[in-house]
């Protein structure tokens, strides 16, 4: 059986906010802040989904010469050095292949320009995803994950483009419409969080919140991704995790990993497996 070429697309910035490849305060010890690319490169190794996927290349858009990024990356980098920490052992391999092999870097500089230059940031961004095109296609990508991918995609997922219906994001949130658990955008986790105390936040910017009922509950969706804000359809979600409402954001998120997200990754990739193979009949 012919593997799924499969490609992974993050924003190391996210990962480092998450903390992750780091042993992470926990309830007065420590856990291991494992990133859902680790964890995917665990289940390709042992699991099922070895059969049917190989991962192809690992993209992130995180610029060098953003001084904004290189801030949020203090204490990772751009790749490992010597001694130093990263998102995951440096040492991490996929089915034989180091995983550092697999790195590429399509950086979304376009971010540097002022959010008022509307036309160059435009005129950028399209270049970006040409960019991210071209390395989709040098890797003879079939299918793509985003993970924590800090920029919202428009030409590469309209409909009719290429890879429209081929990108699918992991998400720390239920993401499907309607539910009372729905926790879409940049704040899921937060979000969550501050709906477990009995509240929700009305304006991010101030972070202005007024009473609502509790939901002390979170989990994860793995979605077809469009040009909204984790507005496509649904592939897999789960609802796993129960919030205590004394959680600090990172133990809330390693607890929404291990119990939703990390499933939903799973699912989402074997319902895929499964209409691939319904195409190829």
């Amino acid at each position: 059986m012919t593997k799924i070429k499969l490609v992974y697309v993050m924003s190391l910035r996210n990962a480092a906010a998450d903390r992750a490849g780091q042993h992470i305060e926990y309830k007065g010890g420590t856990r291991y802040m494992k990133s859902p690319l680790e964890f995917l490169v665990e289940q390709l190794n042992r699991s099922p989904l070895g059969d049917l996927y190989s991962l192809e290349g690992v993209i992130y858009d995180d610029d060098e010469d953003s001084p904004r990024d290189c801030f949020k990356l203090a204490g990772y980098g751009f790749r490992p050095a010597p001694g130093g920490q990263w998102i995951h052992p440096p040492e991490l391999a996929v089915q034989g292949v180091p995983v550092m092999s697999l790195l590429h870097a399509i950086p979304s500089a376009y971010r540097r320009l002022p959010v008022d230059a509307v036309v160059e940031r435009a005129v950028g961004k399209s270049a970006f995803e040409k960019r991210l095109l071209d390395k989709l296609h040098a890797l003879d990508a079939d299918f793509v994950v985003l993970d924590g991918l800090l920029v919202i995609l428009d030409e590469l997922v309209r409909p009719g483009a290429e890879f429209c219906g081929r990108i699918a994001n992991i998400h720390p949130g239920v993401t499907r419409l309607g539910s009372p658990f729905e926790r879409r955008g940049a704040y899921a986790t937060l979000d969550a969080l501050y709906g477990a105390r009995g509240e929700r936040v009305v304006d991010w910017s101030t972070m202005r919140v007024q009473s609502a009922p509790v939901i002390d509950r979170t989990g994860a969706s793995f979605h077809y991704v469009d040009d909204g804000i984790d507005s496509g359809e649904v592939i897999f979600d789960v609802l796993g995790t129960s919030i205590d409402p004394v959680d600090s954001i990172l133990e809330l998120r390693w607890n929404n990993f291990q119990r939703s997200l990390f499933p939903a990754l799973e699912g989402g990739l074997l319902a895929m497996a499964e209409s691939f193979a319904k195409d190829i009949v």
